[in-house]
């Protein structure tokens, strides 16, 4: 036996799923999906000097000193300049993987913290003309006694992820920090520092969370865009109405004569054109030094023609016309054509913060304070300084802190702001709180056992984030054609120009300006780099408030090709656990009577089927015996004395061996049976007193699911370990079109093959350990979230509360977003495609007609406000229509 290297579970070389080989040495996979995960990055698996079979246990651990971070960009204008930034980060020795997102204005890497580290980063991305943002900041330390305290408390801050730089003084006794203010905060070095030893940073103020350095980022960019758009239309607005005075007779015409000026015009055109415009500039300098172009150089090398071709007609008008005549200024091109694109970038910006909102409201619902008991009192405490195994106290009304298990008291949890589960929770001793969840009616003390970035509310943010900045497959199109679109947009503004100077009609040079700017100004790809990132952000952030944790692009465009779904039994389509259904008794004795002996004699059992006799008997609230001479029959049941009673519990088998007359009681355990449900016989003296059916009961919407899966023309499979008959039975109950029974667990991934290779898109749903390999095989893997970890490491798509109608949910939604990224791809392409050959002039020698630059820098701006608009509509999607 070896092990599988990305789920850990045990594979029989004869009769692996599939092989692959890497440094000479072969490894085996339970399922074809392992492979597939392997082969696209082996490195991060497996270290050369591991044997066979010594591997990782799960998909995400990458060989020791490999890290993934998320990185803030700043600067980005297009798809290309993504295309560039990722490029450039690849290009750095160490980094295994780089993913950069233009919506989400981030980059995800993957590399060897022993080769390369994030000053690299910054100093690749800061070459390329763009910025990660990030700080310094210096504190006090107290209780360093020597150098080796330096060194321990410097190596701890330099571990966080999102700390570029770290460097202790012992002699000042302060530590300064470079830092990622998104990725790491404050209260992070605190716990860092205080981990390390008697150390305890002091005087230093809590930092603004991620969220408010985000949204504090947006309003700024927004406030500059506004600032600038205002002061272009001003400006433009004059320039216009000097340049075009005819159209404007009836205003006074000593203020016409004035602003028709040409040196009021350069005057006033210059400030908008250098300072306005600079963002333009910056980044095609960036661009030049690297030998790349994006639409920030073909909107400054647009509107630098336009502008200096007006300068050098006023200073030397002879040059274009002939003497004594006047050439056309278009000083209003160009200004209009930056105030235009101003007020797109702004607009666009503020779309482009709505659509994270999901993970806003999910950093909002966290609760700043938590009240916990400390040396026999109850003092408030911010949320960061509490530790794991604190004793926390919630009252009604208020917000649970963190994770915990509940150790007094009980109520009702409102988890509706996570699991989309309108109806609170019941809690008792013993059962696990959330964070960020509402107390509704008792109070409770529970202890933190998962606090910062263990607890689930963490957790689901880090997942939708990494979702948010993930690319489908349909992304990589729209990357490549980005990519080479600018080179040859200018090819083309180029050909463009040439075309009109030496075959068009005069003035020749005008017209050949004219075009060659529009065809710049209207290519500009930034609604191709918006169409699909957009949508994933709001389609994903949308599945995280009905409850849907998809991990990527790739699950959600996957996702609406299913044909065919398999749900697992036990805790998926039943509650995982037996509970008692059926109590059938004879004249002599009532439900209560049978219900006592049975309960009693099962009193303090670990079974699960005497468990649930025990909890239906406490449901009733009938008082219970303690069970004498108690003797376990291996195999067929219990037998006890109850009072003065002789009790016997078991089945049928039992009752023949005890050669006990059961009468009519024999043909209702059949019909039991059939039902999918245990039945045991309970006798009191010898006499038999009646039957108590337990069985594993299907989980309330179970049906409603299937139901609905069956309307989106999936066929609906259940896959169980158990016999065929009482697996018949319950998917006769939900109407389940096959049933796959009596599988080993090892065998379910081969079952999904088998389907896969029939032609099947199928999505496997699963909640435990077994599972997993299942789950990866799957096209989709979708695991319930009161399941195991390992399941819902293994799986693409997570359902926090474990109500399969998030499997509805997440197919609907996956359908929605791809039909939103395709509309959004389609208008992307077509007004490119489209409108270039326009703004060329293809349309002047038939109708006479040319498309003004000013008109295609406001189609430009517009597109790019449709696409984000268009992917806005995803918000308004329910699970119920």
């Amino acid at each position: 036996m070896v092990k599988d290297p990305i789920c850990g579970m045990e594979v029989e070389k004869e009769r692996a799923a599939a092989t692959s080989e890497y440094k000479g040495i072969t490894y085996y996979f339970c399922a074809k999906g392992c492979k597939e995960r392997f082969d696209k990055h082996p490195e991060a698996y497996i270290e050369t000097k591991e044997k066979e079979g010594d591997i990782k246990d799960r998909e995400d651990v990458y060989e020791e000193g490999t890290k993934k971070i998320d990185l803030p960009i700043k600067g980005m204008s297009c798809a290309s300049c993504a295309s560039k930034i990722e490029k450039g980060l690849m290009a750095l020795e160490g980094v295994m993987k780089a993913s950069v997102n233009f919506a989400t204005e981030k980059a995800t890497v993957t590399y060897d913290s022993k080769r390369v580290e994030p000053l690299n980063f910054i100093e690749a991305v800061s070459g390329l003309g763009y910025e990660i943002p990030h700080e310094k900041i210096t504190f006090p330390i107290q209780g360093m006694s020597c150098a080796s305290c330096v060194n321990k408390i410097q190596k701890a801050l330099g571990s966080l992820d999102g700390v570029v730089k770290a460097s202790v003084n012992f002699g000042t006794e302060k530590a300064s920090v470079e830092y990622i203010p998104s990725l790491v905060n404050i209260s992070d070095f605190k716990k860092v520092v205080s981990s390390s030893g008697a150390y305890k940073v002091i005087d230093v103020e809590e930092d603004k969370t991620a969220l408010d350095r985000e949204k504090e980022e947006r309003e700024k960019e927004v406030a500059i865009l506004k600032r600038k758009f205002i002061f272009g239309l001003v400006i433009s607005s004059i320039i216009f109405i000097g340049g075009f005075s005819k159209w404007f007779s009836f205003l006074p015409e000593g203020f016409i004569r004035f602003i028709s000026n040409p040196f009021l015009m350069l005057i006033l055109a210059t400030p908008v054109q250098f300072w306005a415009g600079f963002q333009f500039y910056r980044g095609t300098w960036a661009g030049i030094k690297h030998f790349s172009a994006d639409m920030n150089t073909l909107i400054a090398v647009g509107t630098s023609a336009a502008y200096f071709y007006s300068v050098s007609a006023i200073f030397f008008p002879s040059f274009f016309v002939g003497e004594g005549l006047k050439p056309e200024l278009y000083f209003d091109t160009a200004v209009v054509i930056i105030t235009l694109i101003l007020l797109g970038r702004f607009l666009e910006a503020k779309a482009r913060g709505q659509t994270s909102e999901a993970i806003k409201k999910l950093m909002g619902l966290q609760a700043k304070t938590a009240r916990v008991i400390r040396n026999d009192e109850e003092i408030d405490i911010p949320i960061e300084d509490v530790l794991k195994g604190d004793l926390i106290v919630v009252r009604p009304g208020e917000k649970i802190p963190v994770d915990g298990i509940i150790k007094k008291g009980s109520s009702a949890v409102d988890e509706s702001m996570l699991t989309g589960e309108s109806i609170p929770v019941e809690k008792r001793v013993g059962d696990e709180v959330i964070g960020a969840t509402i107390n509704k009616t008792g109070s409770f003390r529970f202890e933190a056992t998962k606090i910062g970035k263990e607890t689930v509310l963490y957790q689901i943010i880090q997942m939708v984030e990494e979702a948010q900045g993930s690319k489908p497959p349909i992304q990589r199109l729209a990357d490549t054609v980005a990519g080479y679109f600018v080179s040859v947009v200018m090819l083309i503004g180029l050909t463009t120009f040439l075309v009109w100077y030496f075959f068009g009609p005069e003035p020749a040079f005008n017209f050949a300006l004219l075009n060659f700017v529009a065809v710049l100004i209207i290519a500009c790809p930034c609604a191709l780099g918006l169409a699909t990132p957009t949508s994933i952000m709001v389609g994903t952030g949308k599945g995280a408030e009905n409850g849907v944790l998809i991990k990527g692009g790739e699950a959600l465009e996957r996702a609406q090709k299913l044909n065919a779904v398999i749900l697992d039994k036990t805790g998926t389509l039943t509650k995982g656990e037996p509970s008692v259904t059926d109590i059938i008794v004879t004249e002599e004795f009532s439900e209560d009577d049978v219900l006592r002996v049975a309960a009693s004699a099962e009193r303090g059992s670990e079974h699960p089927l005497g468990e649930a006799i025990v909890y239906k008997a406490k449901e009733r609230n009938i008082a219970l015996d303690d069970p004498r001479d108690f003797n376990a029959i291996a195999g067929h049941g219990i037998e006890a004395k109850i009072g003065d009673n002789q009790v016997l519990l078991g089945n049928l088998k039992l009752m023949r061996d005890r050669k006990i007359i059961l009468g009519d009681l024999d043909r209702r355990a059949e019909a039991l049976s059939s039902d999918g449900k245990t039945p045991m016989f309970v006798t009191v003296n010898g006499k038999a007193a009646g039957i108590i059916a337990v069985a594993d009961t299907l989980k309330e919407n179970s049906k409603e699911a299937v139901k609905s899966l069956h309307k989106l023309g999936l066929r609906v499979i259940m896959i169980t370990g158990d016999n065929k008959r009482t697996a018949e039975a319950i998917a006769k109950r939900v109407d389940i079109d096959r049933v796959l029974a009596e599988v080993l667990p090892e065998d379910k991934a081969i079952e999904v093959k088998k389907l896969q290779e029939e032609g099947n898109c199928v999505a496997m749903v699963g909640d435990g350990i077994n599972d997993a390999p299942a789950l990866a095989q799957a096209d989709i893997g979708i695991a319930i979230g009161t399941g195991t970890d390992i399941a819902m490491e293994a799986s693409d798509i997570t359902l926090i509360s474990g109500d399969l109608r998030g499997v509805v949910t997440s197919i609907k939604l996956s359908k929605a977003t791809m039909r939103n990224i395709k509309q959004n791809l389609f208008w992307a392409f077509f007004y490119n495609v489209s409108l270039i050959p326009v703004a060329a002039g293809i349309l002047y020698p038939f109708f006479g007609l040319l498309l003004s630059p000013i008109f295609a820098a406001a189609a430009m701006s517009l597109s790019s406000l449709t696409v984000v608009s268009n992917a806005l509509r995803l918000k308004r999607f329910s699970p119920l229509i």
